[in-house]
C-alpha cells in the first residue's frame, strides 16, 4: 500500500486507475444502500463520486457489496489444493477466507502448515490462517505430529496468522491442562482472538471456558444453544457444510440485536456443493430465502468477521479498504456477476477470468504407512451386547446404542438386515498397526465397502463394510494411492479418488475431483449407501470430540466421558 499515492489520489491529485460507476453500494456499517460511485487506486477504495480515471466501468445500477470472508474454513476438506480452492469459491463471491490449517498439521505438523502458507502466495484472493491449537486433538488417537505452544509460538507474529483456532479441547481448558492453557494465553499475549469448538457445552462448563478468554463458537446445533453463548458474549459463526448444516435451526436467533456478533462459515464443504450451492454466497441467499434482512445476511458474510478478527483492511467499501467486490443486479437472490480482487476482475459469472495467473504448485512428502498385510479386520466374539455407532444424517454428532450382535463363526459380523456393518480406522502416520474396531449403524451398505484416508481430525485410514475382504480391498486401493477415498465390491476397487498431497487433497482440477467424488457416491450407492454423502459423513466418525460415540485407532471414544470404552457390554 503506497500511502501517498493513496491520499493524492484521494484528494482528487492524480487519476485513479478504475471508477465503479453508477453502482448501488451496499454500506454495512449503516446497514444502508446508496447509489454512487465508487473510485479505487493501487488496489484500494480511496472515495466516492467523481474522479479522473485510467478505467471507467458502469455499474448500471447493479448492487456493488464488500467481497465475502468464509470465518472458519478447512480448505482442505475440499480435498483440492489451494489454488483450485481459491479459483473455484472466489468465482462465488469469497475474497477472503480465515482457514485452519488443523488438518494438515494432524498429518504433518509444521511443515503442514508451512506448506499452507506457501501455498496461499499469489492467489487472487486473501487467505488468512488460525493456528491450529489441537494437534492431536485429543490423547485418544494417533496423529502424524504434536504441536506445543513452543512450535506453535514462531507462528504468532505472521502477518496471515490472526487467531489461535478453535480450542477443541475444551476438557482441557476447564480442567486447567497446562499446555492447553499456555496455548491460550500465548495467543492473548500478542492480542489475538482463541476460537471456540464447544458443542453442547452450557451452563458452569461454558462459563469456564469463556472465562478462559475464548470468544467464538461454530458448533451450535440449536437456536437455544446459540441463544445462551450469544447472551454470554460469544461471537457465533453459524455453519452449513456438507456434512453438518446449521443455518435453518439457528436463523431464529438472527435479528437487528444479535446479528452483529453473528457471521457465516462452511467449515467443511466438498467439491459437489461448492460447485453446484456455492460457498458463502449460498448462505446468504438461505438466509434471505429464510426472511432475514439482505443487508443484515450481507453484514454477517462481511464486515462481522472482519472486525472480528481485526483485519481492518477488508470487510466494507470504504476509504482505505481493500477493494475486494461483488456485483449483482437481485438483492434478494445475489448471484454473483463480476468480482473484483484489489481493484482487478478477478471472476464474472461464476467463472475465474482466464487472465489469472496460477500459482507454481508447492511440493509436498509421502504420508502413509500401513502394512496392508498385517490387518485382520476380524472381531472375536465376547460376552455381552455391543456398542454401536449411530448416525445422525446432516449433523456430525452421532448417538450410541447398545445392541445385540450378529455371530458367525465365533466372530461378531455385520448384519446388514439390521444396517450394522463393521467399522475399523487404522493408523497410518507411524507405521505402528494401531486399529480400532466397531460397528455403525446407518450408512445402508448392503454388499461391499467404503474407506478413506480422510478421517477427522487424526485422518488415520477410516473403513466400513459389510465384510472382511472387501474392507481390505478398499484399504488397499488407499495406500497405493498415497492417500485417497475408495469403493470396493467382491474384492475389487470400483471408484476411487487420489488425494496424495497428505492423504487429504488432490492438485487435481476441482471440477476433476468433484467428478470422481460423484462416481464415488454413486458406486456407494450402488453398494446401497442411503446417505446423501456417505464419504463426509465417513470422515467425522474418527472425530473423538464430537458427541456421542466415535472410533479412533486406539478403540471407541465414549465423548461425554472422554475416554474409550470397551466394544461389548455386560
Amino acid at each position: 500500500m503506497n500511502l501517498k499515492n493513496i491520499i493524492r489520489s484521494a484528494r482528487g491529485r492524480k487519476p485513479v486507475d478504475l471508477v465503479l460507476a453508477n453502482a448501488r453500494i451496499i454500506n454495512v456499517f449503516s446497514g444502508e444502500i446508496f447509489g454512487g460511485d465508487i473510485a479505487v487506486a493501487d488496489g484500494y477504495i480511496i472515495g466516492f463520486g467523481p474522479y479522473a480515471a485510467k478505467k471507467t466501468v458502469d455499474m448500471g445500477g447493479r448492487f456493488v457489496a464488500p467481497g465475502f470472508i468464509d470465518a472458519h474454513v478447512h480448505i482442505e476438506s475440499s480435498m483440492t489444493g489451494i489454488t483450485e480452492f481459491a479459483r473455484a469459491v472466489v468465482a462465488c463471491g469469497t475474497t477472503a477466507v480465515v482457514a485452519d490449517p488443523h488438518e494438515i498439521a494432524n498429518v504433518l505438523g509444521i511443515e503442514g502448515i508451512d506448506y499452507m502458507l506457501r501455498s496461499s502466495q499469489g492467489q487472487p484472493m486473501n487467505i488468512y490462517f488460525t493456528l491450529p491449537s489441537c494437534v492431536p486433538a485429543t490423547n485418544m488417537e494417533t496423529s502424524g505430529a504434536t504441536l506445543t505452544k513452543e512450535d506453535l509460538l514462531p507462528f504468532m507474529d505472521h502477518k496471515q496468522i490472526l487467531a489461535l483456532a478453535e480450542m477443541m479441547n475444551y476438557p482441557g481448558v476447564i480442567n486447567q491442562d497446562p499446555e492447553v492453557l499456555g496455548k491460550i494465553d500465548m495467543a492473548q499475549r500478542v492480542r489475538k482472538p482463541v476460537d471456540g469448538h464447544a458443542p453442547g457445552l452450557s451452563g458452569h462448563d461454558l462459563y469456564a471456558y469463556m472465562a478462559a478468554g475464548i470468544s467464538s463458537d461454530h458448533e451450535c446445533t440449536t437456536d437455544r444453544e446459540a441463544k445462551e453463548k450469544l447472551n454470554l458474549g460469544m461471537h457465533i459463526m453459524i455453519r452449513e457444510g456438507t456434512a453438518a448444516k446449521n443455518l435453518e435451526a439457528l436463523i431464529p436467533v438472527v435479528n437487528e440485536r444479535t446479528a452483529r456478533r453473528m457471521m457465516w462459515c462452511t467449515d467443511d464443504r466438498h467439491p459437489q456443493d461448492i460447485l453446484d450451492q456455492g460457498h458463502i454466497d449460498s448462505m446468504v441467499r438461505k438466509a434471505i430465502l429464510s426472511g432475514l434482512d439482505p443487508v443484515i445476511a450481507i453484514q454477517m458474510a462481511t464486515i462481522n468477521p472482519a472486525e472480528y478478527f481485526r483485519i481492518q483492511n477488508v470487510g466494507a467499501i470504504a476509504p482505505g479498504r481493500r477493494a475486494d467486490l461483488v456485483v449483482f443486479s437481485d438483492l434478494n437472490s445475489p448471484y454473483m456477476e463480476a468480482v473484483y480482487y484489489g481493484g482487478v476482475l478477478v471472476a464474472e459469472n461464476g467463472t475465474i477470468s482466464p487472465e489469472i495467473a496460477t500459482p507454481d504448485p508447492v511440493l509436498f512428502p509421502p504420508s502413509m504407512n500401513v502394512d496392508t498385510e498385517q490387518i485382520d479386520f476380524s472381531i472375536p466374539m465376547a460376552t455381552g451386547r455391543i456398542r454401536v455407532i449411530d448416525i445422525v444424517p446432516d449433523q456430525i454428532i452421532t448417538g450410541q446404542r447398545i445392541m445385540e450382535p450378529m455371530i458367525s463363526e465365533g466372530k461378531a459380523v455385520a448384519d446388514t438386515s439390521r444396517d450394522i456393518l463393521k467399522i475399523a480406522v487404522i493408523e497410518r502416520h507411524t507405521g505402528s498397526g494401531n486399529m480400532g474396531k466397531g460397528f455403525v449403524r446407518g450408512f445402508g451398505l448392503k454388499r461391499g465397502a467404503i474407506a478413506s484416508s480422510v478421517a477427522h481430525d487424526s485422518h488415520n485410514i477410516i473403513v466400513v463394510g459389510t465384510n472382511d475382504d472387501d474392507m481390505k480391498a478398499a484399504l488397499r486401493a488407499i495406500v497405493k494411492m498415497g492417500g485417497g477415498l475408495a469403493a470396493a465390491y467382491d474384492k475389487k476397487v470400483c471408484a476411487n479418488l487420489a488425494l496424495p498431497i497428505a492423504g487429504l487433497m488432490s492438485q487435481e482440477p476441482i471440477q476433476g475431483v468433484r467428478d470422481k467424488i460423484d462416481r464415488l457416491i454413486n458406486a456407494a450407492r450402488e453398494l446401497g449407501a442411503t446417505l446423501d454423502d456417505p464419504f463426509m459423513t465417513l470422515s467425522f466418525l474418527a472425530l473423538p470430540v464430537i458427541p456421542e460415540l466415535k472410533i479412533t485407532d486406539k478403540g471407541l471414544v465414549d465423548v461425554a466421558r472422554f475416554n474409550v470404552v470397551s466394544l461389548f457390554v455386560d
